[in-house]
């Protein structure tokens, strides 16, 4: 029966889940599946072991009694050996929720549930019922139930093993032996209670389920495992990439997602396990591949300790069109106690940006192209008023000049008309020839400010340049504003320091050109004023 020292360690243990589950809801109210199943597994392992503690004050004699205390047992002794498999199952293949092939592994052991409680109906679980081990004669149906519980426990304990090692780092080990051995400690005194022939007492097999429950504890608490599943890694590794693939520090393929099999794993013969650098194609090595590219800075990464970042361009096959993709790769090292563990890649797609990125561009240089014409628009404006005044004086200077000739020709066969006379009207003429070239150069100078900022903006003409030749054609192109609105440009600066600039005069001219606008703007509001560079 159950003895008084059994019953101390079973209260302390409920004791000791009770604590566990109040505080599991408090600090963790965003748990994932692997929470659930271990809270699962506690719950089950609670309700196995509160009617063993009932037993101990309940007369042995009352045979109905311990009938019903056993039926209330089986729930736990039943589900915590597929939940132990589920646990396994749900962390190495990174579950986020219950499958129906993991739901499935429930059918055998609500069947056992079902059936020892109608027992006295058939018998298949008891032929005889006694709460003295050596009395009791089990039916056919207990050899079933026995044999899955092995099963559960034994492909758990292998399951975690093989997991350990094909992810041979320090963290996974650690996690996975401690869980292996968790399981296989029941099922070693399972064996030895159903084949020893000794009469094994009915607390022995929960008991050794504590050091399950002790280990797990371990596991969780001390080793994170429920923190640093893979199913938490995958979610974050999926929210911060597009493609992703996890090495060990030997370089072999731990996991990866689907998107890296169907952008790589596929035409490279990538596989769980399988050495990364046994991937890498002949071709790869001098076209510099995106594997070959990879393990490069995997290397680089270790080297230095530190985060390697680089752009990978993909031909993608969409259809039987070949498509380019754009990915930024960062491969981080992983580390845990100061030991490597071995690397992450993250491969993110930024094609799409790359192209929102070239329209902003385009956009960007339309836009300026577009600013640059509207400048010119209102350049337009007082060009013809700017060639007009140079046109006028041209034109008085020409006729001025033609006077002067006809007056030279009638005075050619003069008697009065001196050496002296002929030279004053010489240079008169060459006084209005003077002033023709002023007014043509200014002319020039208009057309040659305009003919700059008409330029397209595309074009790069990097010159040197004075502030006076700047200025000068800024003030050219405002000049009619300038007149118009009432305003007087002062221009502060050493003209004697010759200051030379080096770059785009056009571009400049614009800037200057538009402040000189909005200054005009605002001065005109009040009559005119004085707008001082």
């Amino acid at each position: 029966m159950v003895s008084d020292w059994a019953v101390f360690i079973f209260l302390v243990a409920l004791v000791v889940l009770l604590v566990f589950f109040i505080w599991s809801f408090i600090e963790h109210k965003k748990r994932i599946l692997l929470h659930n199943l271990f809270l699962m597994f506690s719950a089950a392992y609670m309700l196995w072991i509160i009617p063993l503690i009932i037993m101990r004050f309940v007369p042995t004699d009352n045979q109905q009694l311990m009938f019903v205390l056993d039926c209330l047992m089986q729930p736990g002794g039943a589900l915590c050996a597929p939940i132990y498999l589920c646990i396994a199952i749900t962390f190495v293949r990174a579950k986020e929720y219950v499958s129906k092939r993991l739901k499935m592994l429930f059918i055998l052991p609500l069947a056992t549930i079902l059936i020892s409680w109608t027992n006295p109906l058939h018998h298949l679980y008891y032929e005889r019922f006694s709460v003295v081990r050596s009395e009791i004669v089990f039916g056919p149906y207990m050899l079933v139930s026995g044999l899955s519980n092995y099963i559960f426990l034994i492909s758990a304990s292998v399951y975690m093993i093989y997991y350990g090692i094909k992810n041979s780092t320090v963290l996974y080990w650690k996690q996975c032996i401690l869980y292996a051995v968790s399981g296989l400690c029941p099922l070693a005194v399972s064996f030895y209670a159903t084949f020893s022939g000794q009469d094994v007492p009915i607390t022995a097999t929960p008991l050794s389920f504590m050091v399950t429950i002790l280990l797990n504890g371990l596991a969780i608490f001390r080793f994170n495992i429920l923190d640093i599943s893979p199913v938490a890694t995958q979610q974050i590794l999926n929210a911060i990439s597009d493609s992703y693939i996890v090495l060990t520090d030997a370089g072999h393929v731990v996991r990866y997602n689907k998107n890296f099999e169907r952008l790589f794993a596929k035409d490279y013969g990538i596989v769980e396990g399988k050495r990364l650098l046994d991937c890498v194609k002949p071709e790869d090595v001098s076209q510099r591949g995106p594997i070959y590219n990879m393990l490069s800075a995997i290397e680089s990464s270790r080297q230095g300790d530190t985060h390697i970042s680089y752009e990978q361009t993909v031909t993608v096959m969409n259809g039987n069109a070949a498509q380019m993709k754009y990915f930024v790769v960062e491969v981080s090292p992983l580390e845990h106690s100061k030991k490597s563990l071995g690397f992450v890649a993250l491969f993110k797609d930024v094609t799409q940006i790359r192209e929102s990125m070239r329209k902003l561009q385009d956009n960007q240089e339309r836009m300026m192209e577009q600013e640059r014409f509207a400048f010119l628009g209102q350049m337009i404006g007082g060009l013809a008023h700017n060639l007009k005044t140079p046109i006028m004086s041209i034109s008085g200077c020409i006729s001025a000049s033609e006077a002067l000739i006809d007056e030279c020709v009638d005075s050619i066969y003069d008697p009065d008309v001196t050496r002296e006379d002929f030279l004053e009207i010489y240079g008169e003429l060459r006084d209005w020839f003077g002033k023709v070239k002023e007014s043509t150069a200014y002319m020039s100078d208009i057309i040659t400010a305009i003919k700059g900022q008409a330029a397209n903006i595309s074009t790069d003409e990097k010159v040197t340049f004075t502030i006076d030749e700047m200025l000068k054609r800024s003030m050219l192109l405002m000049r009619h504003e300038l007149l118009n609105s009432g305003c007087r440009l002062k221009i502060d600066y050493d003209r004697s320091e010759e200051i030379s600039l080096q770059g785009d005069i056009n571009n400049l001219v614009q800037v200057i050109g538009n402040l000189l606008s909005n200054s005009i703007f605002a001065q005109k509001q009040m009559g005119g004023g004085e707008i001082e560079i």
